[in-house]
């Protein structure tokens, strides 16, 4: 089975979303924007959401962690919980 590790910042709308990728593109650091502006828990910890396999998130984040480039950000992907974005740590 493959598993990956991801770290993602939630907010509640999708320009907020944006604002936090464009900040982040232009070098601001992952962990530092998720522990400023997310909503989830895992915001205390930069973002970082561990090991998971296929199945044990939202199939939102299943369909992006398991196809995106390890190290991209992306999104905004929505949610029941609201806009994310997702960064694949690693994946094997």
């Amino acid at each position: 089975m493959t598993i990956a590790t991801a770290r993602h910042i939630l907010v509640e709308t999708e320009a907020q979303c944006n604002a936090l990728k464009q900040q982040i593109e232009q070098g601001a650091d992952f962990a530092e924007v998720a522990k400023a502006n997310s909503l989830c828990p895992s915001s205390r910890s930069g973002g970082d959401l561990g090991q998971f396999g296929p199945g044990m998130m939202v199939p939102e984040f299943d369909k992006v962690v398991f196809s995106a480039e390890v190290g991209s950000v992306e999104g905004p992907v929505k949610t029941q919980f609201g806009y994310h974005l997702l960064q694949v740590t690693s994946r094997s």
